[in-house]
């Protein structure tokens, strides 16, 4: 943790100087590429030591796949290699190390990569070996035209702003951050002249880096003060069980899941704030004509507390995670997208029991859920205190129900994770049961995964 901490701080301090010194206007794509790199590649090794070895293996095997591969497979080889690599390095957590956590856990890098790995030859696939009218409009968006060099593709995997704790980027923004073209694609988006501007403006993301970086600090002081008295563990204690009712409990998963939360706050928005002190992140403007640093953020925190919904928590939750397995499974599957996507959820997080108990349960809530909304939210959204009322209870019952459903996340293990189940009876699972068996189905067309041509003509001809 000490060596985490230390090299994401080198690493702020490298992406200032990286920023200012090495510029596209000051260095080639080539330089800034090789110093990214390079440097990228020293955080690694002082990280994790040996273990290191394993990210460079993966990204060599899969850069002889990228290129030997045939262009209608190289999606699948790909996603084979690299989650089969990462689920053998899981297993050896957990079968090897007995549920520890190693001192040097260089599985969160492997994560990031194989993230990374999966999404370019995703793209690969999309830009090279279909058809655009056989894509959606972000496929064609992000589709890579042609396979990377060398130095490109450990660029991309392994640069020093993300090797730590990512986040992962699609591979055309990053080359764009590389060559000076990112901040500039942003801003023609934006007709400067009717907003009284005569040339394009310079943004900053000073401003956004300082923000993050008091985020930071702020969850720092909370994890370091709120997890040791709040330990999930406490919640079943034989004694904690005995003296307590139900509600009692239930306040108190709210209140240990909460404690758990500010060190994923600090790990995220930290290396947010890296990258767009590198000058990576921009996401245009919005409305107000402010400048968005957001493009790589892992999480709106203010969305997340505030969540009324089970969907809406899981949007602001690791967003880059949830754009992954979107891109890589929901959008691409042609069957159960829902149940698949929450399963690749569970592998690439690693093979603990209390990771599939928890996305199992994730299922069966989001589809409970689904359901309540698409029956019952149309008759609370008018007059506006009926409104407020359905809003408190959805904001009650959504953070009850995520924290009932990631308790066992961090319990890990069989026997913990159905001592707490039993301690709560069971009861988010039977009521969402009842809620599938009870509301009617009103399924999803999942028609946005369809590609944009398609749409129009479906249009048309109903027209």
């Amino acid at each position: 943790q000490i060596n985490f901490v230390a090299c994401q701080l080198f690493a702020l301090l490298a992406a200032f100087w990286f920023r200012v010194y090495l510029s596209p206007s000051h260095a080639s794509s080539a330089v800034r590429h090789a110093f990214a790199t390079l440097f990228g590649i020293y955080f690694a090794v002082f990280c994790f030591g040996w273990y290191s070895i394993h990210l460079f293996v993966l990204v060599m095997m899969n850069y002889g796949i990228m290129n030997m591969a045939s262009i209608p497979n190289i999606h699948r080889y790909s996603f084979v290699v690299a989650m089969g690599y990462l689920t053998l390095c899981h297993i050896s957590r957990i079968y090897i190390f007995h549920y520890g956590i190693l001192t040097t856990d260089f599985s969160g890098p492997l994560m990031i990569i194989t993230q990374k790995i999966t999404t370019l030859a995703c793209q690969l696939h999309d830009g090279i070996g279909r058809q655009a009218e056989e894509l959606t409009a972000e496929q064609n968006r992000l589709a890579v035209k042609t396979r990377p060099s060398l130095l490109e593709y450990l660029s991309y995997l392994l640069n020093f702003m993300s090797i730590i704790a990512g986040p992962c980027s699609n591979y055309k923004d990053y080359i764009a951050f590389i060559e000076g073209r990112h901040v500039h694609m942003k801003l023609l988006e934006v007709n400067w002249k009717q907003k009284g501007y005569d040339r394009l403006p310079d943004p900053s993301p000073t401003g956004a880096v300082m923000y993050k970086l008091c985020i930071t600090l702020i969850s720092l002081i909370l994890f370091l003060t709120l997890t040791k008295n709040f330990p999930m563990a406490y919640i079943i204690d034989n004694e904690f069980l005995e003296k307590t009712s139900f509600l009692s409990r239930l306040g108190y998963l709210y209140v240990v899941t909460q404690a758990a939360k500010p060190k994923y706050y600090f790990a995220w928005t930290l290396a947010d704030a890296i990258n767009n002190a590198a000058g990576y992140g921009f996401s245009g403007v919005d409305e107000k004509g402010v400048f968005r640093w957001d493009l790589l953020s892992n999480l709106n925190i203010w969305n997340i507390e505030t969540a009324t919904s089970f969907k809406m928590y899981l949007e602001n939750w690791n967003i880059q995670t949830a754009a992954w397995l979107k891109r890589v499974c929901y959008d691409r599957v042609p069957w159960y997208p829902t149940a698949l996507t929450f399963i690749l959820s569970a592998l690439w997080h690693g093979i603990y029991p209390g990771y599939y108990f928890t996305f199992l349960t994730g299922i069966l809530i989001t589809l409970a859920a689904r359901a309540i909304r698409n029956n019952c939210r149309h008759y609370f959204l008018a007059p506006v205190p009926l409104k407020v009322v359905y809003d408190i209870v959805t904001w009650l019952v959504t953070q009850l129900a995520v924290c009932y459903t990631v308790a066992p996340f961090v319990m890990l293990a069989v026997e913990p994770t159905i001592k707490f189940y039993k301690s709560m009876y069971f009861h988010m699972h039977i009521l969402s049961i009842l809620v599938l068996l009870v509301l009617p189905a009103r399924p999803q067309t999942h028609a946005v995964r369809r590609p944009q041509n398609q749409v129009t003509q479906n249009s048309i001809k109903n027209k």
